[in-house]
């Protein structure tokens, strides 16, 4: 074979990728982009928060030392592109005493050496159920006596970040909610 033709087909190749990346813009890298990928985006789109419910709170096992409680949140993704479920910082409260504080995930620091995060895609909710364990100090009976009965009145504060799907486009951003 002409090592021309070798040569000529290289190089063909490489002007095609660079025209299909030139004429595509920054739609291919830009998580906010919403359209075709033959022209940029003009503006750039916000980043709309996600969608966080309770999907269930469990007493999953209680006796006279300890008590095993399963937390389910349902977590919905408004957006065109997949989002980065950095963490879930949750309190639980009982008769609006805090009982437990505890984590679904971990905040990014510094350089981000793990992949302990969660990808939220548009399409379908994602679950995420936490077990946590309260110790029984005998400070609270009647946390004790609900726990027994299975008759809480809980209350769960959460705060979320979160960011686009790529970990330098759209920023951090955070949310919070409450659950009666």
């Amino acid at each position: 074979m002409n090592p021309k033709f070798v040569i000529g087909g290289v190089v063909a190749s490489f002007v095609i990728i660079i025209a299909i990346i030139g004429f595509s813009g920054t739609s291919i890298i830009n998580d906010l982009y919403i359209g075709n990928t033959v022209s940029p985006s003009e503006t750039s789109r916000e980043v709309l928060p996600l969608l966080i419910e309770l999907g269930d709170i469990s007493i999953l096992e209680v006796n006279e030392k300890a008590a095993t409680i399963e937390v389910e949140f349902k977590i919905s993704n408004p957006n065109y592109k997949s989002i980065i479920l950095n963490f879930i910082k949750y309190d639980i409260y009982e008769n609006d005493v805090r009982i437990k504080t505890s984590q679904i995930g971990e905040t990014p620091t510094g350089m981000v050496t793990s992949s302990n995060y969660f990808t939220i895609l548009s399409e379908t909710p994602t679950i995420l159920k936490d077990k946590i364990t309260i110790q029984n100090t005998g400070n609270l009976p009647e946390l004790w006596d609900a726990l027994t009965s299975n008759t809480p009145k809980w209350k769960i504060t959460v705060e979320a970040s979160f960011n686009l799907s790529s970990m330098t486009a759209g920023g951090e951003n955070q949310i919070t909610f409450e659950f009666p």
